[in-house]
């Protein structure tokens, strides 16, 4: 009965442990809600700086994107921020499969992804590491579409 105990024992650490010590895979561009806390920049994994932003924001209206069109250097942050009373959801092209930004992850196809329908005053920033003409759109209305242009 003892040697049973001490083995149940054992077992339960040993869970307990492997569950303390599991990563989580995160996308990398998160959804912030205007409420919660100021949170750090978003990095690469394998990058140790911090995502220069130099102010590039897109804004999410009723009739779409603003700029359509906004031009960055590679590893420069993009923050998208609803203005919207109804949410919108930025995301890479092309709708559904969310693939164009050649970074597998997120919750689709890219990790150019927001993940959900972003609130009224919510932001989603996202670092762009990779140089080309990236298309995206909103998911909830696939017909509204902007580019970002990385040199």
């Amino acid at each position: 009965m003892k040697q049973h105990l001490i083995v149940m024992l054992a077992l339960l650490l040993a869970v307990f442990v492997s569950g303390c010590t599991q990563k989580e895979n995160a996308p990398q561009g998160t959804p912030v809600s205007p409420s919660s806390p100021p949170q750090a920049a978003q990095t690469q994994p394998a990058a140790p700086e911090q995502p220069k932003s130099a102010g590039n924001s897109v804004d999410m209206t009723a009739s779409g994107f603003s700029p359509g069109t906004l031009t960055i250097s590679a590893g420069e942050a993009v923050t998208f921020v609803n203005r919207d009373s109804k949410a919108h959801w930025p995301a890479s092209a092309v709708h559904p499969a969310h693939a164009a930004y050649p970074e597998p992850g997120g919750c689709i196809g890219s990790r150019f992804d927001a993940c959900r329908g972003l609130a009224q005053d919510e932001t989603f920033q996202f670092t762009f590491t990779h140089k080309g003409s990236w298309k995206y759109h909103d998911h909830l209305n696939p017909g509204v579409t902007g580019t970002i242009v990385v040199s």
